[in-house]
């Protein structure tokens, strides 16, 4: 059954088009961001929506002692839970080589960019410092959880608040500041191209994705510098493949940052 969807695939592909009527290098046009959906249990929360693809993600903050190897810098952890609510190929259990993969990308592009300042989530060097807690849920899965997890995750980071802290940096959660976290204006962005056959695409369905020989998701700064490559599947990619990709998300991610506030 892969191999007639591929092919049926293909078919469209060379004519620049899709099942959904979309070009190649077109996103979902239905994209839409919430913020402050889990207000209530979380510091920062965001809702993001492209196609049928739902993610919601959640930004709690904790005061803890920093790592050795940096006692003046906060921490930062994302965890990604594939939910088998989202989709019938995910089990509930340990985390899957998925959602760790979908976790180390997205920690990838937002820490190597510089995108926080971890030095000033520093309370009290060598002793207390703040934690960023990113937790990141599909509810429903139609393609492209690279990007839309991304998303979901600088969008929940954007809308994030510190609690109130006492004078023994207690955390009282019942109650928030005004002050947001220190993020960079300049954020970066996603894009996850893929490859079938000859061909070059982006936002898969999850049909896309199954027929897909090889995936590459690039994290670009505001300035198009490459700051995180994540390669998947089975196929390997010419140098010339891969400045085709790495060109088609430096003008894709350009668009999106027209669309995040």
């Amino acid at each position: 059954m892969t191999d007639i969807i591929k092919e049926h695939a293909i078919s469209l592909f060379s004519k620049n088009t899709r099942e959904d009527g979309r070009k190649l290098d077109e996103y979902r046009k239905d994209f839409k961001i919430e913020l402050g959906v889990s207000s209530k249990s979380a510091e920062g929360s965001a809702r993001v929506t492209l196609g049928e693809t739902i993610v919601i993600a959640g930004v709690k903050l904790e005061v803890t002692e920093p790592f050795p190897d940096t006692p003046d810098a906060g921490a930062f952890i994302v965890n990604v839970e594939l939910l088998p609510l989202s989709s019938p190929d995910f089990e509930s259990g340990p985390p899957s080589i998925n959602s760790i993969e979908l976790s180390r990308v997205t920690d990838r592009v937002l820490r190597e960019s510089e995108f926080i300042d971890f030095k000033k989530l520093c309370l009290k060097k060598g002793e207390k410092v703040w934690m960023i807690l990113i937790d990141i849920y599909p509810i429903n899965n139609a393609g492209n959880l690279f990007d839309v997890a991304y998303i979901a995750a600088l969008a929940a980071l954007k809308d994030a608040k510190f609690p109130k802290l006492d004078k023994e940096n207690k955390i009282d959660y019942s109650e928030h500041t005004k002050t947001g976290l220190p993020l960079s204006k300049d954020f970066p962005m996603s894009c996850t191209v893929l490859k079938s056959k000859n061909f070059i695409y982006i936002d898969p369905t999850d049909k896309e994705e199954e027929i897909a020989d090889a995936r590459l998701t690039i994290g670009l700064t505001s300035h198009d510098e490459i700051c995180a490559l994540q390669k998947g599947g089975e196929a390997g990619l010419t140098i010339h493949e891969i400045d085709k990709m790495v060109s088609l998300a430096i003008t894709k991610t350009k668009e999106l940052r027209k669309l995040i506030k």
